[in-house]
């Protein structure tokens, strides 16, 4: 179990992540150790810039979220990954923790920025989760941008989702956490204390047609609430719905009086207990940022009222800038 001390900020904080699906730290070379690091920098300077300007924590988490998805090396948007029928199926949720409103959408293709298209359903329709042709024609109907299959996929997806495939046949169990999971993320509170989360992913690699994980699923992948807690979970996404791993941190802090850092601590150490591997990241009402997990790593970083952006991939010392 990795985990991570709780991170005080001053004023507004956001957390990312880019997916707890790591290569081994000997498998991940300094080159796209730096792309992975560069990547998770522009997504926070995306979302510091407007919380900074005092904007709200919705539009941060919005922000950020839209800067990783355009990312090829994360699986969300512009390079997730494929179906065992050679698809792509986005899922995305987005929760503001003023009022609990929520917005999702589940196997979706077509919609550049699928977490845009879960703001839509919050913010334009009287439902939570819209899925399939029908969350589609929404998206059209609202005017959001579409694009061309050929934007999202990458040869770097279109080979894992092959590789998946071949162990398969051979009989030979998953093990790599880059195939098996990998999603993207954010949380923030804003100067006025709001809380807000957002995620967004491609599911796991070869993966059925149909299959839904934990990201649109609020209480599961993703969970805002002003009172607690704001949090974006990334892993084997069975396990987090079975454990309602986002409303569990939350309730913790609400009923049982944890801190954030101990309440998401434990939550992701039962996750392992059940067989799963993933982390969150979650800030709390007073900006306390907590970012655990059981993985090999976790792409992620934070950044708080010092302006000072700090990421990580492994169980290393955060780089700043």
């Amino acid at each position: 179990m990795v985990e991570t001390a709780p991170v005080p900020t001053r004023g507004f904080a956001l957390a990312v992540h880019g997916g707890a699906g790591t290569p081994r730290p000997d498998a991940l070379s300094p080159e796209r150790s730096r792309h992975y690091h560069a990547g998770l920098r522009r997504a926070l300077i995306a979302g510091r810039d407007i919380l900074a300007a005092g904007g709200d924590a919705l539009d941060a988490v919005t922000a950020a979220v839209v800067t990783l998805e355009d990312d090829p090396l994360f699986n969300a948007g512009r390079g997730a990954v494929f179906t065992e029928a050679g698809t792509q199926e986005m899922d995305a949720a987005i929760m503001d923790g003023c009022d609990r409103r929520a917005g999702a959408v589940a196997g979706i293709w077509g919609p550049r920025n699928p977490i845009l298209a879960a703001r839509a359903v919050m913010e334009h329709s009287p439902h939570v989760l819209l899925a399939g042709a029908g969350a589609t024609a929404f998206c059209r109907a609202r005017g959001l941008e579409f694009v061309e299959r050929d934007y999202f996929q990458t040869p770097e997806r279109w080979r894992a989702m092959q590789e998946t495939l071949d162990q398969r046949r051979r009989g030979i169990a998953e093990d790599d956490e880059a195939r098996r999971h990998g999603t993207v993320g954010a949380v923030a509170r804003d100067h006025g204390g709001h809380l807000a989360a957002a995620t967004s992913t491609g599911g796991m690699s070869g993966k059925a047609p149909g299959r839904i994980g934990d990201t649109p699923i609020i209480g599961a992948g993703t969970y805002a609430d002003n009172a607690t807690c704001a949090v974006s979970a990334t892993g084997h996404g069975e396990f987090f719905i079975r454990l309602a791993v986002a409303h569990e941190i939350a309730a913790r802090m609400r009923h049982a009086g944890q801190g954030l850092d101990l309440a998401a601590r434990e939550v992701i150490a039962s996750v392992g207990t059940a067989g799963g591997t993933g982390g969150v990241v979650a800030v709390d009402r007073d900006g306390t940022i907590a970012l655990p997990f059981n993985s090999v790593g976790m792409y992620r970083g934070y950044v708080g009222g010092d302006g000072i952006v700090r990421t990580a991939i492994f169980d290393e010392v955060y780089r700043s800038c």
